[in-house]
């Protein structure tokens, strides 16, 4: 009992005024830059397993893959919570939470539901967004995610930024679109697909802020509700696509290199899901989009470092450059609280 009440794991989505700054004058506190840092190291971990999966041993279901991952995570958080590892909601008492049926009481996870559909619209669009547009193009269009999230937590929260981070988020936009520049070709139908997964994320993220705070949830109760209400959907839409058969009948299945790569794929999607969260609710949902813009720079170098393939011009140079300029001076400007 003791060894629990030690454990110091950052769960909370209410961070305290009196939390520790990153330094003097900051925005950011310590907890929110590590979460930050965080999201971007798994995410880039997280590219990388799952480009081997569907590249490298050429597995062609995608969604099965994010049902593993999902199911891990849900495996994950349901053990650890009965080992009193973690605490799915704010203030809970080991007392409390040992006298009920359920982890999470069912009227807190009907509250919730907005949160789980957004996810899989979010899911859905970028799948499909994926197959309509070529991969330049894609990560030029994706890159402009930025301003659909700010619409919608001006619409949802009524919050407002400063012209600093607006040039900033500008500067971003701009770069995405010089580095594309090459590729953008015009496909109508491409186009829309991947403006509805923009809208889509920046929805699913501004919803992470807002049920965060409101649900009386932390991090891990917002994954485990998000898990076991997103998994019977998408168990059953990969079995009327057909992908499960796809899956059991798949060459390499029982390849323990393959078998390795989806168990690190697994453990590193609960370990980026926990730090979007835990971003999200510490800093903001335009914070999250922005380490995603952040990270894209890191992936793309190390992606052409391991697999290869990727075609670099001046204008790509000049695109990726400016993007990485624009996400260091928002970074900038939320250290600094302008």
């Amino acid at each position: 009992m003791n060894s629990s009440k030690n454990m110091k794991i950052p769960i909370s989505t209410n961070p305290s005024k009196e939390e520790e700054s990153l330094f003097k004058g900051s925005a950011m506190t310590k907890k929110g830059a590590y979460a930050a840092l965080s999201y971007m190291f798994c995410a880039v971990l997280l590219v990388l397993f799952n480009k081997a999966a569907l590249s490298s041993y050429g597995f062609p279901c995608a969604n099965v893959i994010t049902l593993f991952q999902m199911m891990c995570s849900c495996a994950i958080l349901y053990t650890m919570r009965r080992l009193k590892i973690i605490h799915f909601t704010a203030g809970e008492s080991w007392a409390v939470s040992d006298n009920t049926t359920s982890l999470v009481p069912f009227n807190t996870l009907l509250n919730t539901l907005p949160l789980a559909l957004s996810y899989l619209l979010y899911m859905l669009a970028s799948m499909e967004s994926v197959r309509g547009v070529n991969v330049p193009m894609y990560t030029t269009l994706r890159r402009t995610t930025v301003v659909f999230t700010m619409i919608v937590e001006y619409l949802l929260t009524r919050r407002k930024y400063s012209y600093n981070v607006v040039g900033s988020v500008a500067l971003i936009v701009l770069g995405a679109f010089v580095a594309g520049a090459r590729d953008l070709s015009f496909d109508s139908y491409g186009y829309a697909i991947v403006f509805i997964a923009n809208i889509t994320t920046a929805i699913y993220l501004a919803t992470i802020a807002r049920i965060g705070r409101s649900s009386g949830l932390n991090s891990f109760g917002l994954m485990w509700c998000n898990g076991i209400i997103c998994g019977p959907v998408l168990l059953f839409w990969t079995y009327i696509r057909g992908d499960l058969e796809i899956t059991f009948n798949f060459p390499h299945l029982y390849a323990p290199g393959f078998q390795a790569v989806i168990l690190l794929s697994c453990v590193m999607a609960f370990f980026l899901n926990y730090s979007i969260f835990l971003n999200t609710t510490l800093n903001s949902a335009l914070t999250q989009t922005m380490c995603g813009n952040l990270k894209d720079i890191f992936t793309v170098g190390l992606g052409w470092l391991i697999f290869g393939g990727l075609p670099f011009d001046a204008l790509n140079i000049i695109g990726q450059l400016l993007g990485f300029v624009g996400s260091g001076s928002y970074a900038y400007c939320k250290l600094n609280g302008k």
